[in-house]
């Protein structure tokens, strides 16, 4: 077991996108919508979660580099069977932040569940997922697209 060495690599802007979703009963979601859940703005602590986890992923995550997260944006949306949410994170680095949006999403969806969970013990998490990345020598990727893609940053 080791740590890649990213040393020798240039510094690029890399982007990752990460989607999750908090399934939750009709009641749990008109509580959502309504903003009557009894641990307060879900959404807000959600985002501001997962803002924070996206920072902190190389503690969390053994052989994760520690990555100068430069842009996270997170949303959280109320939909009819629950919480989608989608995280969005940047840097300029040696290394990209798929791990990073995708803890983001985890972190955000474990929120969820915590504020809610007196409401409804059947809430679960499902679809934690990479969506899209930029940057490095791969390249880029979109799971839309069904996979790796011509990008003008590859090399």
């Amino acid at each position: 077991m080791r740590m890649v060495d990213v040393t020798a690599k240039a510094p690029t802007v890399r982007t990752a996108t990460a989607t999750g979703f908090v399934h939750c009963a009709p009641g749990v979601v008109a509580a959502l919508r309504d903003q009557q859940v009894p641990k307060g703005d879900v959404l807000a602590v959600a985002r501001v979660a997962g803002i924070a986890a996206a920072k902190r992923c190389p503690d969390l995550v053994p052989l994760a580099h520690p990555v100068a997260v430069h842009g996270v944006v997170l949303d959280a949306q109320v939909l009819d069977t629950g919480v989608a949410l989608t995280a969005t994170v940047r840097t300029a680095d040696r290394t990209g932040v798929e791990m990073e949006a995708l803890t983001a999403v985890s972190v955000a969806a474990l929120t969820v569940v915590d504020m809610v969970k007196g409401l409804d013990k059947h809430t679960w998490i499902g679809h934690v997922r990479l969506e899209a990345k930029s940057g490095g020598r791969s390249g880029s990727w979109n799971r839309a697209a069904g996979g790796p893609e011509a990008s003008p940053d590859k090399g």
